[in-house]
């Protein structure tokens, strides 16, 4: 039955069959498909998820004229509802109305806080400044439906979030995965985690149903890698979550955001440092070996300044984003940058760009947006689906920084975009290429703010056999155009280097290396990857690029490089070239190497998205892949492989994952059909039980090894203590103990690596100070001084049998540290016995926790050593606490070594000298530890 239509006729079975087609492109090869009837369930029965609705919902406008309200991706369930609001449809908003509703930019605030050392700090000085004042503007294209943010909300909000957190045993230090959309919920998180002491690891939630095993997996990963205890997500996840909480042994909570701030009881924060791990962002292409970037907090506000300084923002500036949350380029450049500058950030759902690019263009409009930007494809989006009707009133002229950014720069684009919007009121000077990576949190080159593009015209065929970037002569046709992308920002270098890691000279192609404030540290947990990526102090991009006159020029990834028969192969060139073919999908295009077993050398191979063809048409289609081929290479591909929309593996950013393309196509699966939803979700809960049963197998194994590791402990302990107790010598007692502790650690599997043991005086008079991780850092010291030192021990030990008797075997000093009189007695004896010749050894944080940190240093065992005027011998000691951590009493097998430094003399033997002595010797010891420093301790329990 019809229902009523517009001009164009709506009817139950165009609908349906527009319906059929995205769902046959969704499922190529599929047999068993059940019949779609207005009635089916788009999710259920249907598998249709958000991106594959954009997708209907686009054709759908484009068949029958009509414009139906952006709502519908969300709320339609069945084809019935779509068929009932196309007909309701009354074409595009008119753009009058938007123009009507223009929204007021908040005045300008005091300058950012540059002297915060973290972003909770950061957060701080605005609430203190200005608490109301408007942070956030959540737009999902109707002023009425405006959601907005104040400095005050976000941590009110984000301190809820923490007390859920800690609520519920969360401990700081611990990742946090956070799986959510953009909207409010999203930032409360992301603060919250931050103000419970945890470390933010944004992840996304699969793109589309036919692809949930695959997104699924990459999750688990990344799970994994992070040893994430926290998911937080949307309800409607949760039933996904539990499958990636099975199969990854850190994750403990799967929560959502209303649970966490149900919580009533109020928490204090923990305290952060600049040093303290800020963010974990993971890399693209991270399946099977993820790289999680690791940014401090000094690492996210250097370059946030440094963008800031370079880009002259203020709080005048307004910030509009379509841009996902859980990319750099949204996180940091968009709502960090906001938070720290003060200016508005607009942001909108990366859906309702999808859906709508216009809705992008007129937010800029409506907010006066000065900063604004994506990747290429957005601004590739607008040119395409955008016509003159939907931009009737459109003003850009207050966007001043059009950035580009994120994935390769096409000038085409650039130009292309510029050409047609300087009719809206873009200016050409805005727009501007930009370059970064998540190493250095996002932003390493940018352009200056109003210098507008700078296109290269290099000679392609010079290029590509020398790597030289020769300007193409004028009127040449075999030109390359590369954009630049501006300057290294303040702080910041770049060199370019050869295959022999010396710098090239100008215009030659090298590989680009940086360093600068913001440059990690590395990636979590994959030293691998990390030891790959540092080049010395400088760190390896993994790009190509070229300088001239000071500007970046980059060509191309170096491992996606491709050399064939001596010359090298730059697979964006040949994929641009493609995607401009009609029929093809444009940026759904890769090409990659693939090794030739019987040449011995690289295939080129082009793997290209198409809808349906027959099959003289994908003849017809190979041709001209062939001929754009030779047009860019001087020969065609070695093979062309035509496949299904959503075939081309592509990043969360939309970058094309040409080694996983290539891996799809290697395997024989470039054409192969996804399993339906629902199996890949049997699979999954199927594939659970083996991690459980390993799981099941770990913790057997573990309690066998503890187990076995006391037997040992109890076999030798009770030898060794009756000896030393009978040994006239403390010298003796401490050679027996010694030996007695290098055995126990080594029949326990734990290796002991000992340096600088060279730096330990062997005579002469002096203190060792170590810090202080575990129980087992006594049997690790003795195990690892072969030399005679008196332990200084605190007197309770004294008060118990077993302990007095061994210690005063091996002649240790008791000391009281409760009762000031008599610690300053101790202090004395310690002295005397040092003047006589005994070396010493304290403990100076004089206790330790299960938290990793550097306790601050009691000033008893400096004191005594500026007195003795004799040198202080810093003993850093390293894996003790995972092997056995406090509140815990079964031992893990764990690397430990102990690092003698090189002594520190005293400057004078008063009081100052003292304190100037032991701070000289906590950084020595907190240089090399490997664990934060705790000398301001934080107010939740430990």
């Amino acid at each position: 039955m019809n229902v009523d239509s517009p001009s164009r006729a709506v009817s139950d079975e165009a609908v349906l069959r527009i319906v059929r087609e995205v769902l046959t492109e969704l499922h190529p090869g599929r047999k068993d498909m059940d019949p779609v009837t207005l009635d089916s369930a788009l999710e259920e029965d249907l598998g249709l998820d958000s991106l594959a609705r954009v997708e209907l919902l686009m054709r759908l406008e484009h068949a029958f004229g009509v414009r139906p309200p952006e709502q519908l991706l969300s709320t339609a369930e069945a084809p019935r509802d779509l068929l009932r609001a196309l007909v309701a449809a009354r074409g595009p908003p008119q753009a009058q109305v938007l123009q009507a509703r223009r929204l007021a930019v908040p005045e300008r605030v005091s300058p950012a806080p540059h002297a915060a050392a973290t972003l909770q700090e950061a957060l701080d000085w605005h609430v203190r400044a200005h608490p109301q004042r408007e942070h956030i503007v959540i737009d999902n294209g109707d002023s009425d439906a405006l959601t907005r943010l104040s400095y005050a909300d976000l941590q009110q909000g984000a301190a809820g979030i923490a007390a859920g957190l800690l609520d519920r045993g969360f401990q700081p230090g611990q990742p946090v995965a956070l799986m959510l959309p953009t909207g409010r919920e999203y930032f409360l998180s992301f603060a919250g985690i931050l103000l419970a002491g945890g470390i933010p690891v944004p992840i996304y939630p699969p793109a589309r149903a036919a692809q949930i095993e695959e997104h699924l997996r990459r999750h688990i990963g990344i799970l994994t890698n992070a040893l994430a205890t926290v998911l937080i997500t949307v309800p409607q996840a949760k039933v996904l979550a539990a499958l990636l909480k099975s199969q990854v042994p850190s994750l403990r909570m799967v929560c959502t955001v209303e649970e966490l701030s149900s919580s009533t009881v109020a928490r204090e924060r923990v305290t952060a440092h600049a040093d303290d791990i800020a963010l974990l962002q993971y890399t693209s292409g991270s399946t099977s070996s993820p790289k999680g970037v690791v940014l401090t907090h000094a690492n996210l506000l250097a370059n946030l300044r440094a963008m800031g300084q370079a880009l002259q923002v203020s709080s005048d500036d307004v910030f509009v984003s379509w841009l996902p949350l859980y990319h750099d380029m949204g996180l940091i450049g968009a709502w960090l940058g906001s938070l720290y500058y003060a200016y508005p950030l607009v942001v909108m759902s990366p859906l309702t760009f999808l859906a709508r690019p216009e809705r992008w263009l007129w937010a800029v409009h409506r907010h006066r947006g000065t900063l604004s930007g994506g990747p290429n494809f957005g601004y590739e989006l607008c040119l395409r689906k955008l016509d003159e009707a939907a931009l009737d009133g459109l003003d850009l002229s207050s966007w001043r920084f059009a950035f580009n950014g994120a994935e390769p720069v096409s000038a085409t684009t650039m130009l292309e975009f510029q050409q047609r919007f300087a009719r809206y009121g873009l200016r050409p000077q805005a727009l501007a290429p930009v370059y970064g990576l998540a190493e250095t949190a996002l932003g390493l080159t940018f352009p200056p703010p109003g210098r507008g593009l700078l296109v290269d015209r290099i000679d392609r065929q010079a290029f590509s056999h020398s790597g030289r970037a020769l300007p193409a002569a004028s009127g040449a046709s075999d030109v390359r155009l590369v954009v630049a992308c501006g300057r290294p920002l303040p702080g910041h270098e770049v060199r370019l280097v050869d295959a022999t890691g010396r710098e090239v000279a100008e215009r030659q192609e090298g590989r680009l290396l940086f360093k600068g404030p913001s440059a990690t540290s590395g990636y979590f947990r994959n030293p691998k990857e990390t030891r790959r990526l540092f080049d010395g102090e400088w760190l390896d991009s993994g790009d190509y690029a070229y300088m001239a006159q000071g500007e970046v020029y980059i060509t191309g990834r170096a491992k996606d490089v491709i050399i064939r028969g001596g010359r090298q192969v730059y697979p964006y060139d040949l994929e641009e070239a493609v995607g401009a073919i009609p029929s093809i999908r444009k940026g759904c295009v890769a090409v990659f190497g693939s090794p030739d077993p019987r040449t011995r050398t690289e295939r080129v191979v082009v793997m290209a998205e198409t809808r349906g063809l027959a099959p003289e048409a994908q003849a017809q289609l190979r041709r001209q892949i062939n001929s754009a081929a030779v047009g860019v290479l001087g020969a065609p591909p070695d093979d062309v492989v035509l496949v299904p929309p959503h075939t081309v593996l592509k990043t969360s950013s939309g970058k094309i994952r040409r080694a996983a393309s290539r891996e799809l196509y290697e395997n024989g699966g470039a054409s192969a059909t996804q399993p339906a939803p629902w199996r890949q979700i049997a699979r999954l809960a199927w594939a659970a039980i083996l991690p459980q049963l390993r799981r099941a197998g770990r913790v057997a194994v573990g309690l066998a090894y503890a187990v076995y590791v006391w037997l040992l402990f109890w076999l030798l302990a009770p030898l060794t203590w009756a000896l030393t107790a009978v040994l006239p010598k403390p010298s003796w007692s401490w050679a027996l103990s010694h030996h007695a502790a290098r055995l126990f650690l080594r029949l326990s599997g734990l290796p002991l690596s000992v340096e600088g043991l060279e730096n330990l005086p062997r005579e002469a008079t002096c203190v060792v100070v170590a810090n202080h991780t575990s129980y087992l850092d006594g049997i690790t010291l003795v195990a690892a001084l072969p030399r005679h030192v008196r332990f200084v021990a605190k007197l309770e030990l004294q008060e118990q049998f077993i302990p007095r008797v061994y210690l005063r075997g091996l002649g240790a000093l008791f000391v009281d540290r409760g009762d000031a009189q008599r610690g300053a007695q101790d202090v004395a004896r310690a002295t005397h016995s040092v003047c006589a010749g005994a070396a010493m050894l304290f403990f100076p944080e004089g206790t330790f926790r299960r938290v990793p940190g550097l306790l601050p240093f009691h000033a008893g065992a400096f004191f005594t050593a500026a007195q003795a005027g004799v040198p202080v011998v810093p003993v850093t000691i390293r894996g003790t606490r995972c092997v056995l951590r406090d509140g815990q009493w079964f031992p893990r097998r764990a690397p430990i070594s102990v690092l003698v430094s090189t002594p520190v003399r005293p400057d004078g033997r008063d009081w100052s000298a003292s304190i100037r002595l032991r701070d000289a010797v906590r950084a020595e010891i907190l240089k090399h530890c490997a664990e934060p420093d705790a000398d301001e301790p934080s107010r939740l329990p430990a």
